[in-house]
């Protein structure tokens, strides 16, 4: 982490000062554990809606509890500060990187919950098209079911 500080413009770190934008220290010294993750669950029930118990459920019962753990945290002290991003923003981030991953059935929970923070169809649509059109650009591909592996998406891009 500090050779990537190293490397990072002097205005696009934190000042000496303690001032954040996201306020994390806030977050990590000041407010109580509980009440950031209150927020987080809050966050998640939020974009998931009506299935929310389902997939905290599944990712409970993934084999590891870790899991869930780990999704509480991040949304708690992570996804969750909307002090930077708005809701639909961290959605779109999140679209942004489950597309090249392949895995639609995470995507379509994101692409949903991104109209459940505030976005509208259209921007949704946008920033799917927008990242399949870059993914398309870097040479993903549709792959067929003898690949073994490779660079691409096993089914069609998940969509709205």
């Amino acid at each position: 982490m500090l050779e990537l500080k190293k490397a990072t413009p002097e205005e696009l770190l934190d000042d000496h000062e303690g001032f954040s934008p996201t306020g994390r220290r806030v977050d990590i010294y000041e407010t109580p554990a509980p009440q950031i993750m209150q927020r987080g669950q809050v966050f998640f029930e939020r974009l998931y809606g009506k299935i929310t118990r389902r997939v905290m459920g599944q990712m409970d019962r993934s084999g590891t509890e870790d899991l869930g753990l780990v999704a509480r945290l991040v949304y708690g002290y992570v996804l969750s500060n909307t002090s930077v991003l708005s809701a639909a923003e961290t959605s779109f981030v999140m679209i942004s990187g489950l597309i090249p991953q392949d895995v639609n059935p995470q995507l379509k929970g994101h692409l949903r919950g991104a109209l459940n923070g505030g976005a509208t169809v259209e921007q949704v649509k946008a920033v799917r098209n927008v990242v399949v059109e870059i993914c398309s650009a870097a040479g993903m591909k549709m792959l067929d079911a003898n690949t073994p592996a490779g660079f691409g998406w096993r089914s069609e891009v998940a969509d709205l």
